[in-house]
């Protein structure tokens, strides 16, 4: 199993009281003396991951909200991280194909070869209202077809070879991106989506596939079956295109030294998910049913790992705690049971 992080941002974690005091600078004028307190707090947590084993990070995007921007922070983070991949999410319709082309190649050279992104086609109308520039689609077939234009113009742009394309939503004029990837064919490619024609275009044309699951807790059963069952069908159009896919699953790690314990903060978590739909984001990431003892949670992890995951995006509170526990009680019996 490969192990990725959320990396701390505004809207991806429950509320602690170092991201509370760095949103709080962050929105007021003249603070953020020496260095900002998100950005200090998600180096540290990329640090502390890599230290621990976490292969990964995913840097999230919220355009409306105090958040740092996704690829500054990445680039910033890659500064002072060695080995983790920074995995910077896209959200076609606000970022051209061909500058996130651009900004990938640039970040997997910065990095050493770290760079991958996350495709999210969005949800947020007034936030693509205003960072669209009015550009806002509503209308789902249009959206996904969009986004397989979106992926084929980003890869064309990282052939290294002259490049056409004249599609609905995006042009290229036979200009190769005068900046070759460090990986190649170019960074890893993952999205999450359960619509199908999305689907097919991530078989067809991403790296690796975020699995669909019931967010309520209590399926958590239920969600290992639901889970290989679409692993299988990924499998079999991925291969209709003569590719193989990876499967990833994002998910929320409460690890106690009780299974009462740990449910009564997932019903804690549970109950923040229902302020709003940012909330929701964490609480959400419940599904999977990782909640419990360490030897509760590796039992789960080798059934998902069985049902063909093989990366597993956590979010969890308090973070740097959080993972420590997880990397020194958790890790090692996944590894045990699966040798």
């Amino acid at each position: 199993m490969r192990y990725g992080i959320w990396t701390p941002l505004p809207h991806t974690i429950r509320p602690e009281p170092r991201m509370e005091a760095a949103i709080e600078a962050s929105r007021t004028p003249g603070r953020g003396q020496p260095r900002d307190g998100a950005h200090d707090f998600a180096v540290e947590v990329a640090q502390t991951g890599e230290r621990l084993g976490f292969a990964t990070t995913l840097i999230a995007e919220r355009w409306l909200g105090p958040d740092l921007s996704a690829w500054m922070l990445a680039s910033a983070m890659a500064a002072e991280t060695s080995t983790i991949e920074l995995m910077v999410a896209l959200h076609p319709g606000i970022v051209q194909p061909q500058q996130a082309a651009k900004f990938a190649a640039s970040l997997d050279r910065i990095s050493g070869g770290r760079a991958a992104v996350n495709i999210v086609n969005g949800w947020w109308e007034e936030e693509f209202r205003l960072f669209s520039n009015g550009g806002s689609q509503q209308d789902l077939d249009e959206r996904y077809r969009r986004m397989e234009e979106y992926l084929r113009v980003m890869r064309g742009m990282w052939s290294n070879e002259s490049f056409d394309f004249d599609g609905e939503f995006y042009h290229a004029y036979g200009e190769a991106l005068p900046l070759a990837c460090v990986q190649q064919p170019g960074p890893p490619v993952y999205a999450g989506t359960r619509n199908p024609p999305g689907m097919k275009t991530i078989a067809e044309l991403g790296d690796c596939w975020f699995v669909n699951y019931d967010p309520d807790m209590r399926s958590a059963g239920a969600n290992v079956d639901m889970v290989a069952n679409d692993i299988a069908s990924m499998r079999r159009q991925a291969e209709s295109f003569g590719r193989k896919l990876r499967f990833g699953m994002s998910c929320h790690v409460i690890c106690r030294e009780t299974q009462s314990e740990a449910e009564a903060e997932a019903l804690a978590l549970e109950e923040h998910g229902k302020t709003d739909r940012i909330s929701f984001i964490a609480s959400k990431a419940l599904g999977p049913g990782l909640i419990g003892t360490p030897e509760r949670i590796a039992e789960r992890i080798r059934a998902y790992e069985q049902a063909g995951v093989d990366t597993l995006m956590m979010h969890c509170h308090p973070m740097i705690d959080s993972m420590q526990v997880f990397a020194t009680e958790v890790m090692p019996l996944v590894r045990r049971v699966a040798a």
